[in-house]
């Protein structure tokens, strides 16, 4: 797919009708349905049939335990969606529950809980800027992230047919005429410990986006005492990037009641692999799961 011609957004749709020819491209069915707790419509996705996904993740397993083996070195060419710059490459997300989700990933192995860098924040901006979409990063294993090796996320719209961006965005975009550009503040409706700041990236470049997001980024992990060394995060962390905002919520545990959150599930979609836990989330109710791999507050 080394077409420059073509815009980013179209090499990743021709990418991925190609890969699902080949089925290189895994996507894995679900079912949805929505669930209303205060006010935040929360979209929860029942997984059809995972055993595929368990089965190849097992076989990873073994194979890292055996030769610290990383699916993304080398990445599989059919999953190939172009160059971001000297440093990183995007790649389609194999195991996809939405079609088009992309993996910016490092070329050369860096551990996931290394802190983003500007490299890191203009290739992952050089992406959102063409897909409308959610960017995320799960930093660490407490947060969700399957792999070790540093990759941000970009998931397109719509997350589920006919559905507005994301069910946590209404409730962000209540507090944008209170607040400042780059002011920093916990949201007062969430059970758990969060930060969130607006930001105005209008008609910038993606390497102006990267420095305006960088500096916000790094007065998230202060603000929330999120302790690092200057190069590797000490602490998990969930961040969730759009055109608009960003948040950061630390981590304490990758599960609640054995279901696994990662950073969509604080933009308020749930993952969930059988009938038996959607019960369980309707029971405990979305915002006490979160609480509890967050830090209540």
């Amino acid at each position: 797919m080394g077409d420059n011609n073509l815009d980013l957004w179209s090499k990743i749709s021709a990418t991925t009708i190609q890969a699902l020819e080949e089925k290189a491209l895994k996507p894995i069915e679900t079912q949805y349905e929505f669930l209303k707790e205060n006010n935040i419509n929360f979209l929860i996705r029942i997984l059809d049939n995972i055993t595929r996904k368990e089965k190849a993740k097992k076989i990873q397993k073994k194979q890292q335990k055996e030769s610290n083996y990383n699916p993304f070195l080398p990445y599989e060419e059919e999953l190939y969606v172009d160059d971001l710059g000297d440093n990183h490459v995007c790649i389609l997300n194999k195991y996809n529950v939405v079609n088009n989700h992309v993996l910016i990933i490092t070329r050369d192995f860096e551990p996931q809980e290394n802190l983003l860098n500007l490299a890191d924040l203009e290739s992952f901006w050089t992406v959102l800027q063409q897909v409308s979409g959610l960017g995320f990063y799960n930093a660490g294993p407490l947060a969700g992230a399957s792999q070790p090796h540093k990759h941000l996320q970009v998931i397109p719209f719509p997350l589920a047919p006919n559905f507005q961006g994301f069910p946590m965005e209404k409730l962000v975009l209540n507090h944008r005429s209170k607040l400042q550009d780059f002011d920093i503040v916990t949201l007062d409706e969430l059970p758990y410990v969060q930060a969130i700041a607006f930001h105005n990236l209008l008609g910038k470049s993606s390497l102006e986006c990267a420095k305006i997001t960088e500096e916000i980024y790094y007065k998230m992990l202060d603000y929330l005492t999120i302790e690092n060394n200057g190069k590797t995060s000490l602490g998990n962390y969930n961040l969730l990037i759009t055109k608009q905002w960003m948040m950061m919520i630390p981590r304490t545990k990758p599960k609640a009641q054995s279901i696994s959150i990662n950073s969509l599930g604080f933009a308020g979609a749930l993952l969930v692999k059988n009938q038996e836990q959607l019960e369980i989330i309707k029971e405990y109710k979305p915002l006490h799961i979160l609480k509890q791999v967050g830090v209540e507050k």
